[in-house]
């Protein structure tokens, strides 16, 4: 299993910007296997977690034209900086009361 680890220190976010991260979550579910999918913000920080069955699905999900489109809008709107980081997750476990 792999994770995408997406930070961002986050600019001006319009009402386009809160559309487009849905499509982008509907976007890996739906064609590109995406098994979990958590962002987060706090102040001018956003953190997205996605996991993944393969490198395979996610540079598809990366070269998908809409999500393109997303990276662009990003880096001219939304965003004044990010960072992105692809690891491979060795080992996993829960806790459930």
């Amino acid at each position: 299993m792999f994770a995408v680890i997406f930070k961002a220190k986050v600019g001006q976010l319009d009402e386009q910007y809160g559309e487009m991260v849905a499509t982008m979550r509907q976007l890996a579910f739906e064609q590109y296997q995406c098994i979990d999918f958590v962002a987060v913000s706090e102040g001018e920080l956003e953190v997205a977690i996605s996991y993944w069955h393969s490198l395979d699905d996610i540079q598809a999900w990366r070269n998908d034209k809409t999500h393109q489109q997303a990276q662009a809008l990003g880096k001219s709107r939304w965003y004044q900086s990010y960072n992105v980081e692809v690891v491979e997750v060795k080992r996993s476990y829960d806790f459930t009361a």
